[in-house]
């Protein structure tokens, strides 16, 4: 009991400590509190007789002796970087670790790119990162930019995230006259609108979050898996409701003409959803938010 009443506390100093830098993104820390109790991420064992001669894109890697991945910087628990010590963690982060390591890449060969949304085809295509992994659903139009998948790794959907004391709010049906926050240009506004919500935007989730715990508007809508990863950062405050109503299936993005790479990402990404680590990344950065690890999605076939 006393080591749970220390690791709430320490969460609670988290908490406030986000919420007051809440609105600039990449600011706050989505570090979790230590101790035996806590989920602890898993290690991975770099294979140092990996040989991937068939992929340009590693070949060039193995050469320079870094692997360059783009990921997201500002997602508490999924992609995040804290700008004081550089350091990137969160659920997507240890997917790109995972396969990194299977591809003969320790974590300190890693050269971290943040990539905007709008920026992850051209950075894919134009060789700035030799892969991406940061909430990127596999979409045929994507694809049709010149961009492969491996995985998926994770399944999301739209969902929604409302104060721990707030029991009216239990799903999408129940969210009429009720004020939602989401980001501007974002997909889940026609989503929500069609349950008769009313709609509050702004540039970005941190400011929706912040309106969401001073209880401002009523609930904030996207992606479960973002969703899950500001519940993980504000811990005993927020909580995701409800099924979602949605599907986005999230791939790890790389170039479209190094067919070697995809197959061994995929080979990468089902060794390691076997053995465990996948759940144990899950339940130490995402599952801190109190949802439980859902089922791991099936491998999409590659074709060729």
């Amino acid at each position: 009991m006393k080591a749970r009443r220390t690791v709430a506390a320490a969460l609670s100093v988290l908490a406030l400590t986000a919420v007051a830098a809440c609105g600039k993104d990449g600011s706050p820390s989505d570090a979790a509190p230590g101790g035996s109790s806590a989920p602890q991420l898993p290690t991975y064992t770099v294979k140092t007789d990996a040989k991937l001669d068939a992929s340009p894109v590693w070949t060039e890697a193995k050469k320079r002796g870094k692997l360059k991945i783009g990921a997201k910087a500002d997602q508490p628990f999924l992609g995040f970087e804290d700008v004081q010590t550089g350091k990137r963690s969160g659920f997507d982060i240890e997917i790109a670790k995972m396969i990194a390591a299977d591809l003969g890449f320790s974590a300190d060969q890693i050269e971290w790119q943040t990539v905007t949304s709008t920026n992850r085809e051209t950075s894919i295509t134009g060789g700035q990162v030799d892969y991406y992994v940061g909430t990127y659903s596999i979409t045929q139009a994507r694809k049709d930019k010149g961009v492969a998948f491996g995985g998926p790794y994770y399944i999301a959907g739209q969902s929604l995230l409302v104060n721990k004391d707030n029991t009216a709010i239990t799903g999408p049906e129940t969210v009429k006259d009720k004020s939602v926050c989401t980001a501007t240009g974002s997909t889940s506004i026609a989503n929500i609108q069609k349950y008769g919500a009313k709609v509050t935007q702004f540039d970005n989730y941190s400011l929706c979050v912040e309106k969401l715990l001073t209880k401002e508007v009523d609930a904030v809508t996207t992606d479960d898996s973002i969703l899950k990863g500001y519940a993980a950062k504000n811990q005993g405050k927020l909580k995701v409701v409800g099924n979602p109503f949605s599907e986005e299936r999230y791939g790890v993005g790389l170039n479209k003409t190094d067919a070697a790479l995809q197959k061994a990402i995929n080979d990468a990404l089902k060794a390691h959803e076997d053995n465990g680590d996948w759940k144990k990344a899950y339940d130490a950065t995402l599952g801190l938010s109190g949802s439980a690890a859902p089922s791991v999605p099936a491998l999409d076939p590659i074709a060729g």
